[in-house]
């Protein structure tokens, strides 16, 4: 009578192969990066959870860290490069003798414009600020004229100042809503003359500025071109 041989095999059953590298803690996300799914055996074979060891979740985030410190440092170094590349421009400009009569502005009606709001071509180059813009002295001098009705030179200027300069040119600022100065008074340059509004003929506020060869209405040049001679861009 012959024997039945039972000949258990060797190759470990599909479960217990998963099983062993649970236990181990060996994930295929170590192997094929963190998230990665584990599957075993055939298609129709559950899946294993995925497996994330501590120390990628460790290194992740230290990663994710340095990322987020390097970024702001580097909008840091942007933010103050800006600044101090505004800084030296100022220091440039304040070594001009010539500057903008105000700061932050739009640039709107230039020199010899036509319009119907002007009698003539448009004598000045308009500054788009919002009322009460303080406004500067563009160069040192001596305030020749100042107050309502262009300070003589008309009611289209509202209330205006014409500055009398050194070098034998005036500067006229008009549709002002406040006056800060007086006929006589020295200015700097720089100097806070007045506060921009929207007197006179004025579509919106703004200020008017003129570079003029006498104190009055009729003798301007173009503003913007005679402040480009002097260095100022605006």
């Amino acid at each position: 009578m012959s024997k039945r041989v039972t000949f258990q095999s060797r190759r470990p059953s599909v479960s217990r192969m998963r099983g062993a590298v649970v236990a181990a803690g060996l994930g295929t996300s170590m192997v094929l990066g963190a998230g990665a799914a584990f599957a075993a055996g055939t298609a129709d074979a559950p899946q294993a959870p995925a497996l994330v060891s501590s120390a990628t979740a460790d290194s992740v985030a230290k990663q994710a860290t340095a990322q987020s410190k390097a970024a702001e440092h580097k909008a840091e170094k942007k933010a103050e490069d800006a600044k101090k590349k505004a800084a030296a421009k100022k220091k440039a400009i304040a070594k001009l003798p010539w500057e903008t009569p105000v700061d932050h502005y739009e640039l709107s009606a230039s020199f010899g414009n036509d319009g119907s709001r002007w009698a003539h071509k448009h004598s000045g180059q308009d500054f788009a600020v919002p009322i009460g813009t303080k406004v500067e002295a563009a160069h040192d001098g001596t305030v020749v004229k100042a107050g309502p009705n262009g300070a003589g030179d008309g009611p289209a200027y509202g209330n205006a100042i014409v500055i009398k300069h050194g070098n034998g040119t005036y500067s006229q600022y008009a549709h002002l809503s406040h006056i800060d100065v007086h006929i006589g008074q020295h200015v700097k340059k720089g100097e806070k003359i007045a506060l921009s509004g929207n007197t006179g003929n004025s579509s919106g506020p703004h200020l008017h500025f003129e570079i003029r060869t006498t104190p009055n209405y009729g003798s301007a040049v173009n503003p913007v071109n005679f402040l480009h001679q002097h260095g100022i861009n605006v």
